[in-house]
């Protein structure tokens, strides 16, 4: 409450003084500020619509979808009561709640779920998350609460994928979704509604009272945008965040200083070096990847640059039900990256580095700047593989270059069905496949994964899905990362236990039920 009144206080002299330095609390949200407000450090958004752009926890609090994930990250009704599968016509039949509306006091109905999914599946709209519904044959409305899907072959994660947030038709129907002011004045029919948004500096929420799960017991949520990690810490201690996702390295100076709990949750999110296999030295040298998977003490990474919160990673999929212990896992072994290397005829040149046939093994590590974790790995593994005699270099990028850079560290990881985050990144020109891989074998694996609900038949394919890949490797995997969530004693209601996705999302998923006491 005391730090609460003091951010007033700087705020008024601010104003006075003509103070409105970047990173600052602005007045927006100083006088939003109050005993039933949560400030979040968020990332930075330029637009959010579920429906085209996969990425970003504050989908959660704006949006809904047809179904919902529990703590367990089970699939439970969401804006949908329930719903019921005929194998014969391989349909999903979805029975939504009366009196749904969305945040602006529109009907949700039908007709709204039927206009999201077709926006989806129109490739002009380049939705990231198209892949997930490309087995949709034909959508059909017989009245407003009742929708009917038919898919062209059976998908068992088909009703994961229906948490997908639904758009309301009467705001985007017959415009550019991708250009549309929309993006940035978003409705849906979450549990918190969109009520100012100052570009760069903060996203306000407030309580949305026609939620279908109930009034949310907090009144306004703020995502304060604090993209770098350390920044974050900063706030945290001056008290101008509730709540923020943190570097293990940050965790216990915040700790210590008391204000804050540290939640450190178990991910399914890995990160990893990415080859672009656009780039000739992969494209033509299909060995580098797996060689050079030798070259990185992942365990050393871990206890550096993790602190120990986290594990090697080896597998997308090593974190849940459908991971391949047997699957080679690369351990740390530089003399066979090396023998690996010359059995392909790389020799070392007079300067240490290997070459071959007159390509130079030289390649650059890029990383997000203001993600201090994935610029430490790309400096370790940089470091690790020229140890080898690889001439790597490490950069940290405001933005990256997915046709241009030679390598990035990559995140990725889903805590749901093994489809998710699998089918739509190392498919053959997929949607998140971003760094041009392709393997038929993979690709054969993973449709067949996608459409049998013969669980014993799933877990021998993806089973058979990760040992394909240690043949042709698409990235060397480094490493899980715990999720650090520093949370203000006062805020109670996160579920702990809760296995995140990637970027730490899912924390968000019983909001509504938060409280601050």
């Amino acid at each position: 409450m005391k730090k609460r009144w003091f951010i007033i206080v700087l705020w008024m002299l601010c104003m006075l003084s003509g103070c409105t330095a970047g990173g600052e609390t602005t007045g927006a949200e100083a006088m939003a500020a109050g005993d039933n407000t949560l400030v979040y450090g968020s990332q930075d958004y330029t637009a959010i619509n579920p429906a085209l752009y996969e990425h970003g926890e504050i989908n959660m609090l704006l949006f809904a979808g047809l179904t919902a994930h529990d703590a367990e990250n089970h699939v439970v009704p969401g804006l949908a009561k329930d719903w019921a599968f005929d194998e014969k016509t391989r349909t999903y039949t979805f029975h939504l709640r009366e009196g749904l509306t969305f945040h602006d006091g529109a009907p949700l109905t039908a007709a709204d779920v039927k206009f999201t999914l077709e926006l989806i599946l129109d490739e002009k709209n380049q939705s990231e998350i198209r892949s997930n519904y490309t087995d949709i044959e034909a959508i059909h409305c017989p009245d407003d609460v009742t929708v009917k899907i038919r898919l062209k072959q059976s998908n068992v994660a088909f009703v994961d994928y229906m948490t997908v947030g639904i758009l309301p038709a009467h705001l985007l129907e017959g415009k550019d979704p991708a250009t549309d002011s929309f993006n940035q004045n978003s409705v849906g029919a979450g549990p918190y509604k969109l009520t100012a948004w100052d570009q760069g500096q903060s996203i306000t929420m407030e309580r949305f009272e026609g939620y279908y799960g109930g009034v949310p017991n907090i009144e306004r949520v703020i995502f304060k945008i604090v993209p770098d990690t350390d920044a974050r810490t900063m706030q945290l201690l001056a008290g101008e965040l509730d709540m923020a996702l943190i570097t293990a390295k940050t965790a216990e100076r915040v700790e210590a200083e008391g204000s804050h709990r540290i939640f450190q949750m178990q991910t399914a999110d890995y990160r990893a070096l990415a080859y672009n296999f656009a780039k000739p030295l992969f494209s033509e040298h299909p060995e580098l990847p797996a060689a050079l998977s030798y070259a990185i003490d992942r365990e050393a990474i871990v206890d550096s640059v993790l602190r120990g919160e986290g594990e090697p990673a080896y597998s997308p999929l090593q974190k849940g039900a459908y991971g391949n212990a047997e699957m080679e896992r690369f351990a740390y072994a530089p003399e066979k990256a090396v023998e690996m290397l010359e059995e392909h005829g790389w020799k070392k040149g007079r300067d240490g580095y290997y070459e071959k046939d007159g390509t130079k093994l030289a390649f650059t590590i890029s990383a997000m700047a203001d993600d201090r974790v994935r610029v430490d790995m790309a400096k370790m593994c940089a470091a690790q593989l020229s140890a080898i005699g690889v001439h790597v270099s490490a950069e940290a990028k405001a933005t990256l270059d997915w046709e241009g850079q030679d390598s990035c560290i990559i995140g990725w990881g889903s805590p749901f069905d093994p489809d998710d985050h699998t089918y739509k990144v190392f498919s053959t020109g997929a949607g998140d496949n971003y760094t041009a891989y392709g393997n038929e074998t993979v690709d054969a694996i993973l449709e067949e994964a996608r459409h049998t609900d013969d669980d014993s038949l799933r877990k021998n394919l993806y089973a058979a899905f990760q040992t394909e890949l240690t043949k042709a490797m698409p990235y060397s995997f480094i490493a899980y990362v715990d999720a650090s969530y520093a949370v203000r004693n006062n805020v109670t209601g996160v579920t702990e236990d809760t296995v995140l996705g990637h970027h730490g999302v899912g924390i968000f998923w019983n909001i509504a039920q938060w409280e601050i006491k």
